[in-house]
């Protein structure tokens, strides 16, 4: 994979002399602003989201990295085969089968962390694999799209975004290292941390998602396959994540989180290698994707928070019909037997006052608990 046109005036994807279509043309001092505060947000969310991290966790997952693992296994061999599958089942143009596989061979994002804190993952795992996916991403990006694009003979080369990797791993490690420190210093503060975080990453997915449109709106087009492409991708790859970790004994917990991971990828790199690789002609052809892609993973994230969270509601009312049952068979069973008690003491009124002793130890076996009454569990 050669990434030498990433700063060459020759190339044609660099090219300033060719001038930017309206959709994606710079949009001055919006896009600017827009850049600015959501960089901060992001970094602000992940402190908060740093806060759920402990050290302990985190250090057994390290020592016995098998979820991680999984997850990168998940990352880096999954997606990218989903993605030449899904390039060559469709038959897309040359351009767009690119794009695809470039989304196919991202690391993943940090959506998914917000998702699995909402969906009660392992935080820790969550966290470690989107950075440990973002390390590797250095040389295996460069080596899927190799190995992917051997028999499609691309007269373009594609440039791999190491600065903006780097700046990814920045925003992503500083914030998180801080939310630990916090989180294991004041445990009790970082929770409320915790919670303001949660809203908040739930405003900025909203915010970044409308956004989005907005600012590249003119980079649309209509082509019907590209968008089911974009709706399925994610889907895949939720799916086949967590039976993969299921195969492999992960938890419940764990499975939830390596889901995520995987269907989440990081749109903003794959839209900045298209632009480092690609003429403005070819991008206003493939830039339809990441955006779509984006959207959907959002829409399958919501989804997937809102299943789990009426599973959880129905849970809890199943629970609670089985205690409130458990305790009106208690209170019958009760009933019954003070009833059978009262009966029986009324039966021996008519007994002489000083009764013998084989009265005297039926009434003391009748003032027994019956040995049918026994506690709910």
């Amino acid at each position: 994979m050669r990434a030498n046109c990433s700063s060459s005036s020759a190339c044609a994807a660099n090219s300033s002399e060719e001038e930017l279509p309206v959709g994606l043309e710079a949009h001055g001092n919006l896009e600017l602003v827009f850049t600015v505060v959501s960089a901060v947000m992001m970094g602000l969310l992940m402190f908060s989201l740093g806060c759920s991290v402990e050290f302990q966790k985190l250090g057994a997952h390290i020592r016995r990295p098998w979820g991680i693992a999984v997850g990168l296994l998940c990352q880096f061999g999954l997606m990218p085969l989903t993605a030449y599958l899904l390039a060559i089942s469709f038959s897309l143009k040359p351009v767009q089968a690119i794009a695809v596989l470039v989304m196919g061979c991202c690391p993943g994002g940090t959506i998914s962390n917000i998702f699995t804190f909402w969906v009660e993952g392992d935080m820790d795992l969550s966290i470690t694999m989107t950075t440990c996916s973002t390390v590797a991403a250095l040389g295996m990006m460069p080596l899927c799209l190799y190995v992917y694009t051997l028999s499609w003979n691309l007269e373009q080369n594609l440039t791999i975004p190491y600065q903006n990797i780097g700046i990814t791993l920045v925003c992503l490690t500083i914030p998180v290292a801080f939310g630990i420190y916090v989180n294991y210093r004041w445990p009790k503060q970082s929770k409320i941390i915790l919670k303001i975080g949660a809203i908040v990453g739930g405003v900025l997915l909203l915010v970044v998602a409308v956004a989005g449109v907005v600012l590249a709106k003119g980079s649309w087009n209509s082509d019907i396959t590209l968008l089911t492409i974009s709706f399925i991708f994610p889907l895949i790859g939720h799916v086949t994540g967590f039976l993969l970790a299921l195969l492999t004994h992960q938890s419940w917990q764990r499975c939830r989180t390596i889901s995520l991971e995987t269907g989440a990828q990081n749109i903003q790199m794959c839209v900045t290698m298209l632009q480092l690789s690609f003429t403005t002609k070819q991008l206003v052809q493939m830039l339809s994707f990441p955006l779509a892609y984006g959207l959907f993973q959002l829409l399958d994230g919501f989804l997937i928070v809102a299943a789990y969270k009426m599973y959880k509601r129905r849970l809890k009312s199943d629970h609670r019909k089985k205690d409130t049952g458990c305790a009106e068979g208690c209170h019958e069973k009760k009933s019954a037997s003070l009833k059978e008690t009262s009966a029986f003491l009324e039966a021996n009124e008519e007994v002489a006052l000083t009764p013998g002793p084989s009265v005297l130890m039926d009434l003391h076996t009748a003032l027994e608990p019956s040995g049918h009454i026994s506690s709910c569990t």
